[in-house]
């Protein structure tokens, strides 16, 4: 009896270690500093939701857009500052593979939006400048805020795309 209630003690603090571990692993900032990622811009918005804006600079015209709160946007985060070249597919969209994989959570997003930044597998960064339907599925990464000159500045060809971490404002 004394055995199996150390063995029920036992499980309960492992237990106890494991959930807080995963509901601290999913915070970005592990201080109220909003720097302490690194110097990313980090807000925190009034509902307590983490938000992170990143630059997406396009042979000379610079877009912000706003990752989404998941580990495949904060594995993105890390890769960051980096320059991709952006092969062209569909008349709607730029993607580029990358040399290892994120984390993913693909879902069926039924319709892309300009401006969205998403995952396809777990290796091919996507970034949408037409609005359409699709069946395929994705994992979110974020999407740019104002993407209105955003085909204009990706063009019909390939694509050099530099993503920096963003500036406060």
């Amino acid at each position: 009896m004394t055995r199996l209630t150390a063995t029920a003690r036992a499980i309960a603090a492992m237990t106890a270690a494991v959930a807080l571990a995963l509901a601290t692993s999913c915070s970005p900032i592990p201080s109220a500093d909003p720097t302490a990622d690194g110097g990313h811009t980090i807000e925190q918005d009034t509902d307590m939701t983490t938000t992170i804006d990143i630059d997406i600079d396009i042979h000379g015209t610079t877009f912000t857009a706003q990752l989404e709160n998941n580990a495949t946007a904060r594995t993105f985060l890390n890769l960051l500052p980096t320059t991709l070249t952006m092969d062209e597919l569909n008349g709607n969209e730029k993607y580029h593979y990358l040399n290892s994989p994120l984390p993913s959570e693909p879902q069926r997003v039924g319709t892309i939006h300009a401006g969205d930044i998403m995952l396809y597998g777990n290796d091919c960064i996507v970034v949408f400048y037409q609005t359409f339907r699709t069946p395929y599925s994705y994992t979110r990464i974020g999407s740019i805020t104002d993407p209105t000159q955003l085909a204009a500045a990706l063009g019909s060809a390939a694509a050099s795309v530099t993503f920096t971490p963003g500036h406060a404002a």
